[in-house]
């Protein structure tokens, strides 16, 4: 067994998402304390290229799958891979972001590997030499301490923007390794047959600055000082499941138990109640904003900042402010 931490690259297109910086930034300073070697695993169809910037980032190793049967995202042949490299290379952690793709692999991995799976994590040390995972548990309101204490390799998924994205250095060097993918394309049952893509718009998993509205706007055209006040800060726009349920704006931009879970640099919540199952998917918001007419709103007991009055006045008045000051 090695002291070394894997770390799944997840990329679409070309583009790294945003957790894998943030999970290779988390395996540093874990290496660092083990005393091995940040392996970053890159897998796609013409991805060589980025494989220089994820040594950037901070890996010391870079096993590169470069194969049309890895160019879109497709769990087997990603599980198959990955489980070999552990298995061959015997890392202590595996780690990747808690995205969509990061959610179906890293536990399909764990159990390959007859190991251990933490999600959604929100911070990582060393306690008595073992790796200590803390995650939000019941809808965010209590913090659990979860460890894999025999398994090895453990793997761990990050929540997206609970960990700090490290600074590239473009004078790093590191090992580039190249592998072969496990099975072949008659070997995969699962086939990509194409993407229907959002267009525009901010993405909530991405965004530093959202602005929700909920059942407080009173109806699809109250979402368009929301939008003003997102398009002013170059925020995403986010709702309640009582203004998605409604029809007043697409599921995509729902937060909550039911929807995306999201941690801004700063929530702007409008018109929104504050119920537990919101609560949940924004709680660990560093900086929560919140505007409702009802004092006794549950949102208030979370927030950081409050106004008890009618967004329609606050907000665009809000917006109006924020436009001279940012030459807007």
């Amino acid at each position: 067994m090695s002291r070394d931490v894997f770390v799944w690259i997840e990329q679409f297109n070309g583009q790294v998402a945003s957790p894998s910086w943030e999970s290779l930034g988390a395996a540093r300073r874990l290496s660092q304390q083990l005393g091995g070697q940040v392996c970053a695993c890159l897998f796609g169809q013409g991805v060589e290229g980025l494989a220089q910037e994820v040594i950037a980032y901070g890996a010391d190793k870079v096993f590169l799958a470069d194969d049309p049967t890895l160019a879109d995202f497709r769990l087997e042949p990603y599980a198959a891979l990955l489980t070999g490299l552990a298995r061959q290379h015997q890392p202590e952690v595996i780690l990747m972001g808690a995205t969509f793709r990061g959610r179906d692999l890293g536990p399909a991995v764990a159990v390959d590997l007859e190991s251990g799976c933490v999600a959604d994590c929100t911070a990582l040390e060393f306690q008595d030499g073992q790796l200590v995972a803390i995650r939000p548990i019941y809808a965010g309101k209590l913090l659990s301490t979860c460890t894999v204490p025999e398994r090895r390799p453990a793997v761990f998924t990050l929540r997206a923007r609970a960990f700090p994205k490290p600074e590239p250095d473009s004078s790093r060097t590191g090992e580039v390794i190249r592998v072969a993918p496990v099975l072949k394309e008659e070997e995969i049952p699962t086939k990509v047959v194409g993407f229907q893509e959002a267009v525009g718009g901010v993405n909530l998993a991405d965004a530093a600055i959202i602005v929700s509205g909920g059942r407080g706007v009173g109806g699809p055209e109250g979402f368009e000082p929301i939008r003003e006040l997102a398009r002013t800060l170059k925020a995403a726009v986010g709702a309640s499941r009582a203004a998605v349920d409604a029809g007043w704006v697409p599921y995509e931009h729902q937060v909550g138990q039911t929807g995306k879970t999201v941690s801004p640099d700063l929530y702007v919540a409008c018109g929104i109640s504050g119920a537990i199952q919101h609560q949940a998917g924004m709680r660990t918001s560093k900086v929560i904003v919140a505007i409702n007419k009802d004092p006794e709103a549950p949102i208030f007991q979370l927030a950081h900042y409050g106004i008890v009055g009618d967004l329609f006045k606050y907000v665009p008045a809000l917006t109006a402010e924020l436009k001279k000051r940012l030459g807007g």
